[in-house]
Formats: structure tokens, C-alpha cells, sequence
């Protein structure tokens, strides 16, 4: 009887285990019955305790210096070998050349893949997978890359904690069309349904990141699908990159996550995971906090109006003091002139004495004067006649 009991219970073990597919084999999704909440029930490691994505808190992060800029290596470098755009019923994906490669990291990794994620209500609704501060952005691109020097593939690599790097780009939308992205997104209506795939012309993958490739978030993660597993050295950079709302919507839009033969056809949306905690982790930077303060475009128009209003005035001001200077200078120069070439007296006209009119000699003086003249003129002619001679007695 025992014997039988035992026979039994492994009849059903076998059936059990037989009966439970592989984690490989579970069609997970993102909402659903096995949704994002259910992940961990079937794939053990998305409910580890360093998952992604994560809320980078700006205030809560550490500058380390020793973090220098990502190098993409390669990636410019597409030769005429075309890429592989493929649709797995998840995202829409394109698999890199291994001479695509990743520098600036301990190690040097080289290029898999890379794919996108997006929303469903267009602008300014989400659809990152990273936030910054509570916010998130239209869309999201991760280049995934793996460790090569330590592992021989990525199948090696993808269970190990330095196994993986991962770029990670957040897009937003604006005015202006994107050329790069158009080398995927005009690609999408030939995928539209899951398992499809197209060879399409090779592109400078370099021309989908941002400029500056220096200013980034540095954490340790992991991969944010199943199987989640945490070997992820994640760079998120701090420039995002625009794309125009008609590129956003052909994202949002095109693609299926039904195979082409199933009747309930189901659009591809709301493709992200949702931020996860970060428990401990610190999220480093390699820029300072002042350099790496976010500024909304209503902050930079403030700023710039305030330095036009504030090069306005100084002008102003100085025009001011200009024209003072000038006129204090002429006034300096008028006064010398006119001390120069008027007397005291012509200035102070009032103070000057009258001139002395002269006045006639008196009728008597000059009498006075003639007769004094004749006196001496008739006393000298006495002078000059001769003694008369004496006379003789009878």
C-alpha cells in the first residue's frame, strides 16, 4: 500500500513539473495576467532588491570625479552590412555588428542590441522608463551591451553582476523632426505584427544619442523585462534628445503585440516598466550639482529676458553718466575761456571806479605862470647890458 502511495505521489510530481513551463516559455507582459505585478512570481530575480528602472532624485545623488565620458566605439562605423529590425511582440529592436563596442568602463563591453520604449497618449504622458525627479519623458532608448572581456556571449554575461552596460536616452518631443530616428520609425509599418522582421539599410547609431556624451547617472541595476536579472551597469544621460510629434505618434501607434494570424489584434502601448525602489542604492553622477541643474523652458526664458532687461539698463546707464561727464566737461571749459579773456574789472563792472575827467587850468594860474616866465626872461637881459662909465669934475 505504502509502495502504491509512493508511486503515486512521483506520477504527480512528474506531471507537475511537466505541466509548469519554462521560465523562458512564459509570454509575460506588461499589464495582464502576467503583468508587471506578476513578474516575480514566475521570473524570481524582478523581485530582487536592485531593479530598474529607478527615479533619479537630482538632490540624492553623488558627484564622483572619476567618472569619465562614454566613448562609443564603432558606432559610426555601419559598413554596407544592413541591420536586422525586429518586432517581439515587446518592442521594436535592432541588432548591432559585434565591432560596435562601448569604452569610457572598466571593462570593455560590446554592442548586442537596442530597443525603445514609449506610451500611448502622446506628448507629456509618459512613456520613459527612467524618471528624473517624479518626471518622466516621452520615450526611452537602451543600447545593451556586454561584457566581453570577461564573458565569451551575452547568454554568459546577462547572469552575471558586471556582466552588462546599458545606455539609456530619454526622448521628448518638439518642432523639429529627428533624421536619425527615422531610420527606425520609418521601418515600422513592415513589422507591425510580433515575431516579424526586416533587414534595413545600416546608420550612424552614434546620430540617435545625445551631444554630450559627459553628463550622465551612473547606478547598478538590472535588465527591466524579464528575466530581470541584475547585471546591469546603467548610464543614463542627463541631455535628452528631441523628436517631432509625428514621430512619437508612429511609435505610439504602428506596432502590434499580436502575431499576424491572431484575430484580436492588440496595439503595442505602454511598453514601460515602472520605476522600481531603490533600496540604498546611490545613484552617482559625473557632474556637479550645479552644472547638472535642470532648468524648464520657462526658467531659461526668464533668464534670458532678465539679461536683455539688465544689458537695457546698463546701457541706459551708461549713457547717462556718459553724457553727464560730457557736460560737466564743457561747462569746465566755458568758465577757463571766460576767465581767460575778460578782466576782473569786466567781470565786476560795478566795482570799478569811475575815470578821472580832466579839467581846464584856471584863467589866473596861467596868468601867474606867463608872468613868472617874463620876470626871469627880463632879469637875465639886465645881466647881459654894460656898467655905464663914471663922469669928471670942473
Amino acid at each position: 500500500m505504502e509502495s502504491l502511495g509512493l508511486f503515486i505521489l512521483v506520477i504527480l510530481i512528474f506531471f507537475q513539473r511537466t505541466a509548469a513551463p519554462a521560465p523562458d516559455e512564459i509570454t509575460w507582459t506588461y499589464t495582464g495576467l502576467v503583468g508587471q505585478s506578476e513578474w516575480s512570481e514566475h521570473f524570481p530575480d524582478c523581485g530582487g532588491t536592485s531593479q530598474s528602472p529607478v527615479d533619479v532624485i537630482t538632490t540624492q545623488t553623488k558627484y564622483d570625479p572619476s567618472l569619465i565620458p562614454v566613448t562609443p566605439l564603432g558606432y559610426s562605423q555601419h559598413g554596407n552590412k544592413p541591420f536586422t529590425l525586429y518586432n517581439n511582440g515587446h518592442t521594436a529592436f535592432i541588432e548591432l555588428p559585434e565591432w560596435m563596442g562601448l569604452g569610457g568602463l572598466p571593462w570593455l563591453f560590446t554592442a548586442v542590441q537596442m530597443h525603445l520604449h514609449w506610451g500611448s497618449g502622446g506628448p507629456s504622458h509618459g512613456g520613459s522608463e527612467h524618471t528624473i525627479n517624479g518626471l518622466s519623458a516621452d520615450a526611452e532608448l537602451h543600447v545593451v551591451h556586454y561584457n566581453s572581456e570577461l564573458y565569451p556571449n551575452m547568454s554568459a554575461a546577462m547572469t552575471q553582476r558586471d556582466g552588462l552596460a546599458v545606455l539609456g536616452i530619454l526622448i521628448v518631443t518638439g518642432e523639429e523632426t529627428n533624421p536619425a530616428y527615422n531610420n527606425i520609425l520609418n521601418y515600422l509599418s513592415r513589422i507591425r505584427h510580433a515575431d516579424q522582421k526586416i533587414l534595413i539599410p545600416a546608420f550612424d547609431v552614434q546620430s540617435l544619442l545625445p551631444k554630450d556624451l559627459s553628463r550622465y547617472y551612473r547606478y547598478n541595476g538590472s535588465l527591466t523585462t524579464p528575466p530581470c536579472h541584475q547585471s546591469v551597469t546603467w548610464t543614463l544621460f542627463h541631455e535628452r534628445v528631441q523628436i517631432s510629434k509625428e514621430q512619437l505618434l508612429k511609435m505610439e501607434t504602428i506596432l502590434y503585440s499580436s502575431k499576424a494570424d491572431e484575430l484580436d489584434r492588440m496595439l503595442l502601448q505602454d511598453n514601460y516598466r515602472a520605476t522600481q525602489p531603490l533600496n540604498h542604492r546611490v545613484i552617482f553622477t559625473s557632474f556637479s550639482a550645479e552644472s547638472g541643474k535642470e532648468l524648464s523652458s520657462g526658467e531659461v526664458t526668464a533668464i534670458v529676458i532678465g539679461v536683455m532687461c539688465g544689458c537695457v539698463g546698463l546701457a541706459v546707464i551708461v549713457r547717462f553718466i556718459v553724457k553727464t561727464i560730457r557736460f560737466f566737461k564743457l561747462l569746465h571749459l566755458e568758465t577757463v575761456v571766460v576767465n581767460s579773456s575778460t578782466s576782473s574789472w569786466d567781470v565786476l563792472p560795478s566795482n570799478r571806479p569811475a575815470p578821472m575827467p580832466r579839467i581846464k587850468e584856471p584863467e589866473k594860474a596861467k596868468e601867474k605862470k606867463q608872468d613868472m616866465a617874463l620876470s626871469s626872461t627880463s632879469e637875465a637881459e639886465k645881466k647881459e647890458e654894460p656898467s655905464p662909465s663914471p663922469q669928471t669934475e670942473p
